[in-house]
């Protein structure tokens, strides 16, 4: 039940969305799913401050789009969210992800389930899948969150320095004959998701 399209091609449209030029197909258990051509997709949702660990895009990043395609198809009732992470699970198996960053990105879009659709998604694939994400999340959540608050705390060290420099640049960048400034100085953001 592998994928049954070649190599994934997309075109940028910003720096966290990309859109599908070729259909991405998978085969499932009983369904064949196609991803179309102009999909939009923003590949592994993953918080910046967890990119160290699970970059955006990888060896799973056909299971990505499809499971983002998955969760549209959710959105219009056409296949329950769990359903869809379980497909996602497989599908990097398939793709010989290791398995323990294969359950931990499962046990992630798990929580993001929660977070859109409430705790009720948690037990609706039964006692099992809630087990499952149990042990999953638990150690994972240990496993992340030193090295996320190490992660979290530079890039917030970074982003004073950016402000820091932004405003001495903003303050004496200097200034064109026409009262322009001389370079374009874009403000600095915090990167919770972004690149």
């Amino acid at each position: 039940m592998p994928f049954v399209s070649g190599g994934v091609v997309v075109e940028e449209i910003d720096e966290v969305s990309w859109r599908v030029l070729e259909a991405v197909v998978y085969q499932g258990n009983e369904q064949l799913f196609t991803v179309e051509k102009g999909f939009v997709t923003d590949f592994a949702s993953v918080p910046q401050i967890f990119t160290w660990l699970i970059p955006r895009y990888g060896r799973y990043t056909k299971a990505a789009i499809l499971h983002d395609w998955l969760w549209g198809l959710a959105d219009r009732g056409g296949i329950e969210r769990a359903d869809a992470d379980g497909i996602f699970r497989r599908a990097m198996r398939e793709l010989d992800v290791s398995f323990l960053r294969r359950w931990l990105m499962w046990g992630a879009v798990r929580l993001a389930a929660v977070r859109k659709s409430g705790l009720s998604t948690l037990w609706h694939p039964g006692f099992g899948q809630f087990a499952a994400f149990v042990a999953v999340l638990v150690p994972g959540f240990l496993f992340v969150l030193v090295p996320g608050l190490v992660v979290l705390a530079a890039l917030g060290v970074f982003y004073v320095a950016e402000s820091v420099t932004f405003v001495l640049l903003k303050i004496g960048g200097g200034r064109k004959p026409s009262g322009t400034p001389a370079k374009k100085i874009n403000r600095p953001s915090f990167p919770w998701t972004s690149s």
